[in-house]
């Protein structure tokens, strides 16, 4: 059973509240706390926090719906203990497991668990040591695919919403790391992705990006229960996950609601407002059942 108990004391802007996952790491969150007993847990993903606008401005969405919401730190990153690695699908839905084993088991029943894209932005003029000529990492942001690989493993979420998701886990891998990728860190085991001042944003092991590479999402989302309601919202423009993806996505997720918000980029630049009423009218149908 994972550890939580609360930080000094609440603030305006929610409850911080430490969890202990499976592997001894304290997760730090934020308990936006209604009164209401249903709560909404809220994912980022890759390189991306608890603090992510997106997070934040859903989590405000939420309770002022009534609604509980509840956002944290996976496991190295942000505020949380623990190493980063790239990829970390599996780690993370642990972490997930041990945030809503406790809350289960309190005053607040989980009725729906949001993730958004695990994956990055591509912007050009950053070099790693491995392709130096290519484009790569800047910046990170928020984790669709570990919430589905979550209701895949566990069956316990009543409802799943999957923001922007990646449906093949091997694409995109040869545009950021260039085609020589596997061969490279093969030989080194890792390589790091630098930013131009020359600091290191990230290290990317053999292990890791293996890890990604043998992630079928495809598999996964077939192994999700019928009972299981899943919303994916996608931007028609985004330009670091195809809204191809989300396609795929609907042809195969057994109880499955599809959502394409017009003109939005990956960010949800300008729509924010439109995602958080698509993720509250999904919310509040769950409540409903």
């Amino acid at each position: 059973m994972a550890a939580l108990h609360s930080t000094s004391s609440p603030n305006k802007y929610g409850e911080k509240l430490i969890v202990e996952n499976k592997y001894g790491e304290k997760l730090v969150g934020v308990l936006h706390d209604t009164g209401s007993p249903e709560l909404v847990i809220l994912c980022h993903g890759f390189r991306s926090t608890k603090e992510d606008n997106t997070m934040k401005n859903l989590a405000a969405a939420i309770t002022k719906a009534g609604v509980s919401a509840f956002r944290f730190d996976f496991a190295g990153n942000g505020e949380s203990e623990g190493s980063f690695q790239f990829g970390n699908y599996i780690r993370e839905a642990d972490d997930l497991r041990s945030v809503v084993e406790y809350f289960s088991g309190g005053k607040h029943a989980v009725i729906t668990i949001l993730g958004h894209s695990k994956d990055y932005v591509v912007e050009k003029g950053f070099s790693n040591n491995l392709t130096p000529s290519s484009s790569n990492l800047s910046r990170f942001l928020s984790g669709g695919n570990v919430v589905l690989l979550y209701a895949s493993r566990y069956h316990d979420a009543p409802a799943i919403v999957n923001v922007s998701g990646r449906y093949n886990l091997k694409k995109g891998i040869v545009e950021r790391f260039g085609e020589n990728f596997m061969q490279n860190i093969k030989r080194d085991g890792f390589f790091d992705v630098m930013s131009k001042q020359g600091e290191v944003q990230c290290r990317i092991t053999e292990e890791s990006l293996m890890e990604r590479l043998g992630t079928d999402m495809h598999a996964a989302c077939l192994s999700i229960e019928k009972s299981c309601r899943v919303l994916t919202v996608h931007g028609s423009m985004d330009e670091v996950i195809p809204v191809e993806d989300a396609f795929e996505f609907a042809k195969i997720i057994p109880n499955h609601k599809l959502h394409i918000i017009e003109g939005s980029d990956h960010n949800y630049s300008g729509h924010q407002a439109e995602l958080a009423e698509v993720v509250l009218n999904f919310i509040k149908a769950s409540i409903q059942k």
